[in-house]
């Protein structure tokens, strides 16, 4: 039908009416609450507050209650989400609209009895179409399988295979937790506690019985070391349980969660020193080992796993330093001697070239006569942080890690040039000789003889005033390069003196086919000279063979030590040619040497 204005009239049949959009809707509605009442996923619809409005018999099935009767109940409670703070703020953020979707993990009762692990959902849906109400979906899927799965391929690889224990990945994630816990609860002591060890001569057994016997101590070790820590744990007074692991190879460690102090440390690793000591049958092999025990003990807060771990290697380090077969309690100011010794080796090398290093002399004056005949180099090192120190803080670290090279070449040549200018400054005087300590890794590490040709040559000092001193385990039962070094250097025309003679291999046999020139006796032997009113005939008759012996031999005698006038004349008059020691001088700067016996 046509109006007069030209438009078109609809007729009724054409207009579409809102009754149809009612049905296509309520029919789709409809599809929904078929599929929703028919899925095998157990769903819930809920309001804004968390409520139930509708769930189906799935999830009624899961919570043992028909779908009706959970009308109006709280979600939360029915599937746990109240119990973690985390989970319940997240869930409370998805009912306030700021956010789309929860999914979390939870372990829920069934109603037969057992657990069943779920995931649980909850997201949006569409709003009502006719009252615009907005709701959400609870879904709840049981992934029990899947969960004990990885439940099984997580204790798969947190376990080692051959004792069954805890790993070290299993070890240090126990650790991290324990300390967390430890330092913010407060119902426990808040301290945390840690034996490490290893087996002693645990290589031996598998090079010599094999890696199969081997795996077999293991296995038995480790069901010895979990007695051990069960009857700990029912003896201490913390609430925490033990945790034995084995970290690799022979190493394993117990874990005392929730310590009680050192005693409790103590005896436990003292229990496993005794349990370990009893010999193991083994498929018809008896073994006996033992073990040795690193034990740490300390408040959580301000613990750290690294930190801990370190602790205890260090402490397992000085029971086996000790003697092994034992356990070792963490010693603070040991670590911090040990730390001091590790800064000192780490910055040997550097300081030589920042020129750290300085000298002192100390003079070695005829008994005869009473003039100075020379002067021993004496190195010490200023160090910034340590302040000046002695040899005997650094020069073992420096033999042990290769800087005694260097370092002897410094002080040879510094010594050298010292020398030659003292003649220099004085050609009338009869000239000081310097003697100059020399470690035996100089002679296997560099050329000697080229470096003490090469600074005599710089220096312009006659070879006759420099004396070379190692010690007399360093020099007796020398063969191959050391022995061919001395003769060279003697060849040289530079004097080979034995330093602490007396104390180390004494062997007189040897010592005639040696190129030396001068013993210097050890201070152990002056020390008995003290006493005029009480003295000790048997020094004096040891060193009176001593010096005899060494005349014989065409050489001269240096007694260290010197300290009183007694002394020197007891020695004097037994014939030791020179004394060094305090009656003279302690060592001092190069200006002082001259201005005192020069």
């Amino acid at each position: 039908m046509t109006e007069r204005n030209g438009t078109t009239k609809e007729t009724p049949e054409a207009r579409p009416s809102p009754a149809d959009g009612c049905d296509d809707a309520a029919a789709s509605l409809g599809d929904y609450r078929a599929a929703f009442h028919a899925g095998r996923l157990a769903m819930a619809v809920l309001n804004r507050d968390g409520l139930v409005l509708a769930a189906n018999p799935a999830f009624g099935e899961l919570v043992g209650t028909a779908p009706e009767k959970l009308v109006a109940a709280t979600a939360a409670d029915l599937t746990d989400l109240g119990a973690d703070p985390r989970v319940w703020t997240a869930y409370r953020e998805v009912l306030c609209g700021r956010s789309e979707r929860l999914r979390c993990t939870r372990r829920l009762k069934h109603p037969e009895g057992h657990s069943v692990w779920v995931e649980v959902t909850v997201e949006p849906l569409t709003p009502e179409p006719l009252s615009g109400e907005e709701r959400m979906l609870l879904s709840v899927a049981d992934i029990s399988d899947r969960h004990d799965l990885l439940a099984r391929l997580r204790h798969l690889q947190m376990h080692d295979p051959v004792t069954r224990l805890p790993n070290r990945a299993l070890f240090f994630e126990r650790l991290a937790t324990a300390l967390e816990t430890a330092a913010f609860e407060p119902s426990g002591t808040g301290r945390i506690g840690l034996c490490y060890l290893d087996l002693d001569g645990f290589k031996a057994v598998n090079d010599t019985l094999g890696h199969r016997v081997g795996d077999r101590l293991l296995s038995a070790v480790a069901q010895r070391l979990t007695r051990c820590a069960e009857s700990g744990a029912d003896r201490g007074a913390g609430r925490g349980g033990h945790l034995v692991a084995r970290l690799g190879g022979d190493e394993f460690a117990l874990l005392v969660e929730d310590s009680t102090g050192t005693d409790q440390l103590a005896e436990l690793a003292q229990s496993v020193l005794d349990a370990l000591q009893r010999p193991f049958d083994l498929a018809g092999q008896r073994l006996s080992v033992s073990a040795s025990i690193g034990v740490v003990e300390r408040t959580a807060t301000g613990t750290t796993a690294t930190g801990l771990m370190q602790a205890a290697d260090t402490t397992l380090y000085w029971a086996k330093e000790d003697g092994k077969a034992r356990w070792t309690l963490f010693d603070p100011e040991r670590n911090a001697h040990r730390m001091t010794r590790q800064a000192l080796s780490s910055t040997l090398r550097p300081a030589v070239d920042r020129g750290e290093f300085t000298l002192e002399y100390q003079p070695l004056i005829g008994l005869g006569d009473g003039r100075a005949q020379g002067v021993e180099a004496l190195v010490r090192w200023r160090h910034p942080q340590f302040g000046t120190l002695s040899p005997n803080r650094f020069i073992a670290l420096a033999e042990e890690n290769g800087a005694i090279v260097e370092l002897g070449r410094w002080v040879l040549t510094r010594a050298c040039h010292q020398a030659r200018a003292w003649q220099l400054a004085h050609p009338s005087d009869q000239p000081l000789f310097v003697s100059v300590n020399v470690a035996v890794r100089q002679v296997w590490d560099s050329d000697l003889v080229a470096d003490v040709a090469g600074i005599l040559a710089e220096t312009g000092l006659p070879p006759e005033l420099l004396q070379l001193e190692l010690t007399e385990s360093a020099v007796m039962g020398s063969a191959g390069r050391p022995l061919q070094a001395l003769q060279a250097l003697s060849d040289m025309g530079v004097r080979i003196a034995i330093d602490d003679f007396g104390t180390g291999y004494s062997n007189l046999a040897y010592l005639s086919r040696l190129p030396v020139s001068v013993l210097k006796l050890d201070g152990s032997f002056v020390r008995g000279f003290r006493s005029q009113e009480h003295p000790n005939p048997a020094d004096e008759m040891i060193v009176e063979a001593l010096v005899a012996l060494a005349h014989r031999l065409g050489l001269t005698v240096t007694a260290e030590c010197v300290e009183s006038a007694e002394q020197a004349e007891r020695l004097r008059r037994i014939g030791c040619d020179t004394g060094q020691g305090w009656l003279y001088s302690r060592p001092v700067a190069p200006d002082r040497v001259a201005a005192l016996f020069i």
